[in-house]
């Protein structure tokens, strides 16, 4: 990828098992690199790729950050603080009488991120326990109408009685959500002042306080209060990992910030990001950087799906976009009220674990628990006894145990096959092989479902897609999952193993600013388009200047950021709104409200059928969402033309390797990725192994390397 007169750049991605770091070069070089995730501390692996990636290029790591320009970062420590509950204590304050907001949730917050089989087993499923933790919700005398009017003046003397007896209950840290706050925040500002003269910054006691009319200023208070309290929790595990990390890039010499990547598509600095807005930032990026590069090769439909070593994600690109928001977005088990970029992940892994499930007859099942990166795999040696994909992989010999990982992590197949015999073959009175066969066959099948699920419920058949495979194992399975959805073209790009992490050198910087005001469009029963035009462009207006605020921050000139505005409209009566880009981002006249309508009725007239179209009950906007994003950085495919030569000349030796058509093992041809060069051709069965990842090529299967290098696998 080359982009001249940009300088250096760095994008790192941190999964649960590798943490991935592609640099780009302003002479046009690159390299990738992949390192082991430190869960213990997340810099040591991200100082670790720096150095790796700086050796490749004969320079120290000073040196290399010196001439950087930017520093992309996709983490997951938002994923590690929930997982491990490490948190703060926290107090929600609340109006008075609402107290149970998170106990009470939704009807079904029980199903909030529950897999098939929890929601199966009913009987035993729960509401998620609330981060708050009991007796740390406190009650404001105070109340806010639904049109933002003041009912009820807050108590302050009552409220600070309840905010000492709070601190003396352990509050590390404040939430503060009322009652139609986002209409009318006085009451939540004149809260944070309360605390901050009570508990003020130069004081040790000082904590962080979070105000949803700040967070997210929309109307859902559960969503709303759930979105506010992930931000307080995260807030101080994330700001120090990023501190240290920014400390370390200081010592070098680095003078600049690092830029965060949202789960929205956009990035920012630290200093403008919030918490939740990092989470599941890293498969986003490679959603977007499918987009990217699915419009470079002339696909508009791209099925996006990364396999790394814990999970299996899968994206939908329609019509070159990537712009399908969740409609109930999660983090964790909380249901939020902030727009995310629809990424759907499995347990199905390299690290996901093969295991038994006796209530079906010892039917072989894989993930979701993962052996993740320490131990690991059996066959990588470091105390893992669980058998994984990846120990299939290797005693079906599609990985070579001396090239894994570059050769830097050799692997003992004795170890692999002692593990699939003792877990899994001996219980079920079968061969190793065929054992390690039913792994395969298992993951390939759950990872298809998933694919099948989210392309036929959004209305898309996946034949009308390609399929763009990467991560560590993507490459070695996409035949397996990709054929099984009848999908006939397949692409695997020469920086697949670290995909998420070059996904983001696409990104531009972006934000996003969401808010709930009601204006209406047309009036219910008469269809009249409404003519109060002022209602509408004052909420875009203080968008826009939120977004100019920030850029101006960042050091960019608002003037050049594209504004993109979408609205979360309804007709009149219904309870959920669909969103739908405007065409416009301001209204001066009834026939730019019918222009806006017509956009929205178009749109939902293709999700949900032109039958469903009901102006007669008037229609609604709710939400207002302004996306302001800085151009694209430009980027360019490494190119090159056919030399002549075929694909032999990367052959570099064969092995026995397990192919389910043939029953067993066959003399196999195996071929070096690097040495394969544009218009080469290789017929199946055949492995390509690369230094982050190896292609597996069932017969009947024919691959092509195009003039970028990307491999494209097709069906004979």
């Amino acid at each position: 990828m080359e982009q001249a007169n940009r300088g250096t750049v760095i994008d790192i991605d941190i999964g649960g098992t590798f943490t991935d770091c592609f640099v780009r070069r302003s002479t046009g070089d690159s390299t990738a690199v992949k390192t082991p995730t430190t869960g213990f501390r997340l810099a040591v692996g991200f100082r670790q790729g720096l150095e790796e990636a700086a050796n490749r290029f004969g320079m120290t790591t000073g040196e290399l950050l010196l001439e950087t320009t930017t520093i992309r970062y996709s983490t997951t420590v938002a994923m590690n603080t929930l997982l491990q509950r490490s948190g703060p204590k926290l107090c929600l304050v609340t109006t008075a009488g609402f107290g149970d907001v998170l106990d009470i949730a939704r009807g079904a917050a029980w199903m909030d991120a529950a897999v098939v089989r929890e929601i199966r087993n009913v009987a035993r499923i729960s509401k998620p326990d609330p981060l708050v933790g009991a007796g740390m919700t406190l009650g404001a005398r105070e109340r806010i109408d639904s049109f933002g009017q003041v009912v009820r003046p807050l108590d302050e003397d009552h409220f600070l009685a309840e905010l000492h007896r709070a601190v003396d209950r352990g509050a590390r840290g404040f939430v503060i959500s009322l009652l139609f706050s986002y209409l009318n925040p006085s009451h939540e500002i004149r809260i944070r002042e309360l605390i901050e003269s009570e508990y003020p910054d130069e004081y040790l006691g000082s904590m962080p306080i979070m105000l949803s009319s700040e967070v997210v200023p929309k109307r859902w208070e559960y969503t709303r209060t759930n979105t506010s309290i992930l931000n307080a929790y995260l807030h101080q595990s994330m700001w120090e990992e990023l501190a240290g990390m920014a400390d370390e890039l200081r010592s070098y010499g680095y003078p600049k910030g690092i830029m965060l990547v949202h789960n929205s598509g956009g990035m920012a600095e630290v200093y403008r990001t919030s918490a939740a807005a990092t989470f599941n930032g890293g498969p986003v990026a490679g959603l977007i950087g499918g987009a990217a590069l699915g419009r470079n090769l002339g696909d508009g439909n791209v099925i996006v799906t990364d396999m790394g070593g814990t999970s299996f994600e899968v994206g939908i690109i329609s019509d070159g976009s990537a712009r399908a928001y969740q409609f109930r977005p999660i983090i964790d088990r909380y249901w939020v009220d902030q727009s995310m970029l629809e990424v759907k992940s499995i347990g199905a892994g390299g690290g996901s674990i093969a295991w038994l499930n006796e209530a079906v007859g010892n039917r072989i099942e894989v993930g979701p628990q993962s052996a993740g990166s320490m131990p690991g795999p059996a066959a990588l040696g470091l105390g893992g006894t669980e058998p994984t994909v990846t120990d299939a992989d290797v005693v079906l010999n599609y990985i070579s145990p001396q090239s894994y990982f570059s050769g830097q992590a050799a692997l003992d197949p004795d170890l692999a096959y002692q593990a699939i015999k003792s877990r899994n073959a001996d219980p079920l009175g079968i061969s190793v092989e065929e054992a390690a066969a039913r792994i395969k066959r298992t993951v390939d099948s759950n990872m298809a479902d998933v694919i099948a699920r989210e392309t036929f419920l959004r209305g898309f058949d996946p034949k009308d897609f390609v399929l763009l495979a990467y991560g560590g194992a993507g490459a070695a399975h996409c035949v397996g999952y990709g054929t099984r959805l009848g999908i006939k073209r397949m692409i695997v790009c020469p920086f697949a193993p670290v995909f998420c992490a070059w996904g983001s050198s696409t990104m531009p910087v972006a934000h996003i600013y969401e808010i709930s005001r009601r204006v209406e469009l047309l009036e219910a029963g008469t269809k009249n388009p409404s003519t109060e035009f002022d209602n509408f462009n004052s909420v875009v207006e203080e968008l826009e200047s939120r977004a100019a605020r920030d850029l101006r921050g960042e050091g960019y000139d608002p003037a050049l950021a594209n504004l993109r505005l979408e609205l979360d409209i309804k007709y009149g009566g219904q309870i959920h709104s669909h969103r739908t880009e405007s065409p416009l981002l301001r209204i001066n006249s009834t026939d730019d409200v019918l222009d806006v309508y017509s956009s929205f009725e178009r749109d939902y007239a293709a999700f949900f059928s032109p039958v469903n179209v009901f102006p007669e009950g008037g229609v609604e906007i709710h939400n207002f969402v302004l996306t302001a994003a800085m151009p694209e950085p430009e980027w360019e495919l490494q190119l090159s033309e056919p030399d002549g030569t075929t694909s032999e000349t990367a052959i570099t030796g064969n092995r026995e390797v397990y192919w389910a058509d043939a029953g067993g093992y066959l003399e196999t041809p195996i071929y070096d990725q690097k040495l394969l060069k544009p218009g080469h051709v290789i017929i199946g069965p055949a492995v390509i192994e690369a230094e982050y990842t190896t292609t597996v090529l069932d017969d009947g299967f024919e691959l092509t390397v195009d003039n970028n290098f990307n491999l494209i696998i097709q069906q004979r």
